[in-house]
């Protein structure tokens, strides 16, 4: 099945006219933000080479927006990533990404086409899904009564009492996360694909902002039944604008005790050439698992963490 849904991306974006390309896997940059923890290693070298500390990637991103801004036109990269952490029934610290980005697409034009992808990778098994689409701010709404844009934490923590959540070090952007992992996506439609669009602005991460009251993120997430399987962005191409948010990162990751880490300063380099464009990464192996119908991430892989 992996064999087939790998040959199905390929069809589907040849078809497409996006082209497969492949990236470093080690990077003398690490990824910043404080909620994914990465692997890191050691060159032992030539000195000439660069830096000694190496890090896994946590995704392809920068490497392919440095091709995007060198002209490479649409491509996509379907290969591994690496996130320290959990492993077990959900996560494998090891895992397949498929990335993608389409120039002059925003965010809401490349949900579109990541549904046709995942209702194209369902007809393998002869299923298919409907599909709903809401603003952030609508899904809160409707879910929780909440507006998740100008409620205060309070407000924000009270849904979560029966969970007993330690607050310590937990800002309003983490009981957001709390809500969506705890109330919101257990109430997902089982067999359906949900698109969620329109984020806080303080979850920007690397997408545009769009101005407003409130401004908002210009990002997607894309579920297939109650599982996230993508988060996208109409991507941000101004080098100053990013390098405030990795340098706000890496303030959040010394206030939790974690290391800063080396910027990516190809990236940045280049970023203000990036052209207009949006950007997704798909979990390949999340994918899978609701192909086969098993919720252990360790049925879909021929051998998980524990056994490589």
């Amino acid at each position: 099945m992996r064999a087939r849904l790998n040959a199905l991306v390929r069809d589907f974006f040849a078809q497409r006219g996006v082209t497969e390309v492949e990236t470093p896997i080690l990077s003398a940059a690490g990824n910043t933000e404080p909620n994914i923890d990465g692997f890191s290693t050691r060159f032992s070298g030539p000195i000439a080479a660069g830096p000694r500390e190496r890090f896994l990637r946590t995704s392809p991103e920068y490497p392919l927006k440095r091709l995007l801004a060198g002209g490479m036109g649409d491509c996509y990269e379907l290969g591994r990533v690496f996130r320290n952490g959990e492993a077990g029934r959900s996560h494998n610290p090891e895992f397949t990404l498929l990335e993608w980005y389409r120039i002059g697409f925003d965010h809401r034009r490349l949900a579109l086409e990541a549904v046709q992808l995942v209702r194209a990778a369902l007809a393998l098994v002869g299923s298919d899904a409907s599909v709903t689409a809401t603003s952030y701010r609508d899904w809160f709404g409707a879910g929780l009564g909440i507006d998740p844009l100008v409620a205060d934490e309070a407000r924000l923590r009270a849904p979560l009492a029966e969970f007993r959540v330690d607050p310590a070090g937990l800002g309003r952007d983490d009981w957001l996360d709390l809500l969506v992992t705890h109330r919101l996506q257990p109430a997902l439609p089982d067999g359906g694909i949900t698109v969620v669009y329109d984020f806080p602005a303080s979850q920007c991460s690397l997408a545009r902002i769009r101005p407003g009251n409130p401004p908002l993120a210009e990002r997607f997430e894309v579920y297939l039944g109650r599982q996230e399987l993508a988060n996208g962005y109409h991507e941000l191409n101004d080098a100053a604008e990013q390098r405030a948010r990795f340098e706000h990162d890496n303030a959040r990751r010394a206030a939790r005790g974690q290391p800063e880490l080396p910027l990516d300063e190809n990236l940045l380099a280049v970023l203000d050439a990036l052209p207009d464009c949006a950007g997704v990464a798909l979990g390949v192996d999340r994918l899978l698992m609701h192909l086969l119908g098993t919720h252990d991430v360790r049925d879909v892989l021929a051998f998980p963490f524990a056994e490589a």
